[in-house]
């Protein structure tokens, strides 16, 4: 596999039905062009990922989004003009050039437009090679499925270095900026309902459609089952009251918490964030951190739920339940 700062390394490789290891602002994630089931079928693959979990299609700009999905209602319009580029998702009804491929067999299709620059590039160079404007990178989340998901391209390597292909490419973007998935919305009702909570809030949405949520969906999305985004160390939940009461003379277990919490004596710090947006950046490194420190458990003090902080609960409850 080549490691390369170049997207049109990236873009080549994509349009010859290759796969590319992708920065977004979000995580890193295994692209492989939307329109090919056989470089789809690779992703699955290197990802042990089951073939009824869908994936997203990664377009470069709203107008391409309109070759993947359809009926498309008002609300929708107005999230993607808010929010794209951005870390949005949108899931709406497929058109036939979206596959049983990219959408685990169902009658629908989730799209998002990246605001990561190189992965605009790629997108922008796909463009060029293929001719075709509306051009779509499927790319779940580039590590094992269930696991924690990659914010750099050394965590990339580490995941998928060894099934990755001498044609593949891994394209180093630096560190995810925001660092947990993106939010994903389904769009296909006549409310907006949240499948996966992200940097753009339920707030967010309700305010930009002027609509209140609903409160369930039957599409199934990424990274919603219940055991999900976890390492080796098993992941515990504690409030900070509870936290300080803790003694531990192993150095096997690990904190991760808002920087005013303070650490047990005898636990090792993995990382004191100073925000909720910097905790959410941090998240999944600190927990690839505690299996590099080879620490048997993770005592995690989760922020409150508002922002972005809605989503780093929702992560470290599925880091939390063992399947």
């Amino acid at each position: 596999m080549l490691t390369t700062a170049d997207p049109a390394a990236a873009a080549r490789a994509l349009a010859d039905g290759h796969l590319a290891a992708l920065p977004t602002e979000t995580v890193y994630g295994l692209g492989a062009r939307a329109d090919l089931p056989h470089a789809i079928a690779r992703v699955y693959a290197a990802k042990g990922r089951p073939a009824d979990h869908p994936l997203i299609v990664h377009v470069r700009d709203a107008a391409a989004s309109l070759a993947w999905a359809a009926d498309i209602p008002d609300y929708a319009r107005a999230l993607a003009h808010a929010f794209w580029p951005g870390p949005l998702t949108l899931v709406a009804r497929r058109t036939d050039r979206a596959g049983d491929s990219i959408t685990g067999g169902q009658d629908t299709v989730a799209v998002r437009v990246s605001s990561h620059p190189a992965m605009h590039a790629v997108l922008d160079a796909l463009v060029e090679l293929t001719g075709d404007a509306s051009i779509g990178v499927a790319a779940p989340s580039a590590n094992r499925f269930g696991r924690v998901s990659p914010t750099t391209a050394e965590h990339v390597l580490a995941e998928l270095g060894d099934v990755l292909g001498d044609d593949d490419v891994l394209l180093d973007g630096g560190s995810s900026s925001v660092g947990v998935e993106s939010t994903i919305v389904d769009c296909t009702g006549p409310l907006p309902v949240i499948l996966r909570p992200g940097h753009v809030s339920a707030a967010d949405v309700e305010r930009v459609t002027g609509l209140s949520l609903g409160a369930a969906s039957d599409v199934r999305a990424p990274g919603t089952l219940a055991s999900h985004y976890a390492p080796r160390a098993r992941v515990l939940l504690f409030d900070a009251d509870t936290l300080a009461a803790r003694k531990n003379d192993n150095a096997t277990t690990g904190v991760l918490a808002l920087a005013d919490v303070p650490t047990p004596e005898g636990h090792v710090r993995l990382s004191a964030p100073a925000t909720v947006d910097d905790y959410a950046r941090v998240l999944y490194a600190a927990l690839r951190e505690a299996d590099a420190l080879e620490l048997t458990t993770v005592l995690a003090v989760p922020p409150a739920a508002t922002g972005i902080g809605a989503a780093v609960i929702d992560r470290l409850q599925r880091a939390a339940t063992t399947s």
